[in-house]
């Protein structure tokens, strides 16, 4: 669903690509109140602030914004109230008072949900139709410029060109793609994240190692270089994770953690090569019907979905399982290292306090059916969905009752 920047050609080996990520990062302490004058460089000259909840408020960092943009001279109006999975009525909101005030800057103060919303109010104020086209398959072009304050790290959307949003009429997930979303700038500061309860913590850190796993389960071969960085990044979780959750206070974690976030999504570990995220369409239907974390609903879809597609490249999963879990290799018997890797994976995020079951997410056994339907049949589907492995509608009801 979640559809890469990169202009790809079908074949066995790395694909030719064409590679473009024009964000300018701006990393470190106290960056935020630089966002005024980023704003100016980048053409704006009338925002859209949109954030969240009412975190952004009580830790000033709304109060830091609105000095920088003052400093500027920059006119703001102010668009709160963004929930995780972020919703479409929101969105329509966005676009009718960007269209009214004349708005020509979208700036994103929060995490990957503030971000998605950004992106499709951006997408949305600038198109003559209903922005819904965008997430049914229409591919973006043109948008309103966007820049970003991170507050969370885990979606990669400060430095992607993705976007996904919740359509209220059927709770439908799905997502957008399009050069014309990805930020122009995007300011990292790594101490707002700080104040993050664990629990959010540990879903960012699920959501950029999947957003890591769907880009290393390819079916393209001699892709050493890229499967190299998704090792590394993966590795680099697997340090700073814990550490993180012991201490929050951790800014060196932090910083590492959000570094990888971004790397992990803007598409650098996965260009030449086919991609996976079939756990992503599968969890997107948890999250859409439950309103769960992400994170927490990839934590118990990842670990179903590579145990039941493990046997279509069992190597792949022996590698991964070698390389980043430290697992040794049987190579009389590869499938036993390859399912040590995956129960490795399944065992590190409960260790950082994921869930490992529906029980755990709050989801529900008797509502299969209704998930496998609007996974394979909503939205114009044709009753599967592609990735690593095609899976159709039976593959995908065996897997949500793995998760049970």
């Amino acid at each position: 669903m979640i559809r890469s920047l990169c202009n790809i050609s079908g074949g066995d080996y790395i694909d030719n690509f064409t590679f473009y990520s024009p964000t300018c990062f701006v990393f470190g302490k106290d960056t935020e109140s630089q966002c005024g004058s980023l704003i100016r460089r980048f053409g704006g000259s009338k925002v859209l602030v949109h954030y969240g909840g009412g975190s952004v408020v009580r830790s000033g960092l709304l109060d830091r914004v609105k000095k920088s943009l003052e400093e500027e001279e920059i006119p703001y109006f102010l668009l709160g109230g963004v929930k995780p999975n972020p919703r479409s009525g929101l969105v329509y909101e966005g676009i009718s008072l960007c269209r009214k005030e004349g708005i020509d800057f979208i700036l994103a103060v929060g995490g990957g949900s503030v971000i998605d919303s950004s992106k499709a109010i951006a997408a949305g104020t600038v198109y003559d139709g209903d922005f819904w086209d965008f997430y049914s398959g229409k591919r973006i072009e043109k948008a309103l410029p966007v820049g970003t304050i991170l507050t969370i790290s885990a979606a990669g959307s400060e430095g992607s060109p993705d976007s996904v949003i919740t359509l209220e009429d059927g709770m439908l997930k799905r997502g957008a793609s399009g050069d014309a979303i990805r930020p122009k700038f995007s300011i990292l500061n790594p101490a707002l994240t700080q104040t993050l309860p664990p629990h959010q913590t540990a879903a960012g850190i699920t959501d950029i190692m999947a957003h890591l796993y769907e880009r290393y389960l390819t079916n393209t071969k001699e892709v050493e270089v890229t499967d190299r960085l998704i090792e590394a990044l993966l590795l680099t979780m697997i340090h700073e994770g814990p550490r993180v959750i012991a201490n929050p206070d951790n800014y060196e974690a932090r910083a590492n953690i959000m570094w990888a976030g971004m790397m992990a999504h803007n598409n650098s570990c996965g260009v030449g090569r086919s991609q996976d995220w079939n756990s992503h369409n599968i969890e997107h239907e948890l999250s859409a019907l439950y309103d769960c974390a992400h994170g927490a609903g990839l934590a118990v879809t990842m670990p179903a979905v590579f145990s039941y597609v493990m046997e279509h490249d069992v190597m792949r999963f022996a590698q991964a399982a070698v390389r980043v879990w430290g697992c040794q290799m049987d190579f009389a018997h590869p499938e036993v290292t390859a399912k040590a890797g995956i129960e490795a994976l399944r065992n590190f995020l409960i260790s950082i306090g994921m869930p490992r079951n529906f029980e755990e997410l709050g989801a529900r056994e008797e509502d299969i059916p209704e998930l496998v339907h609007m996974l394979c049949r909503s939205g114009g589907r044709d009753g599967s969905i592609s990735g690593f492995v095609t899976l159709d509608e039976k593959d995908c009801e065996k897997i949500y009752r793995l998760m049970v």
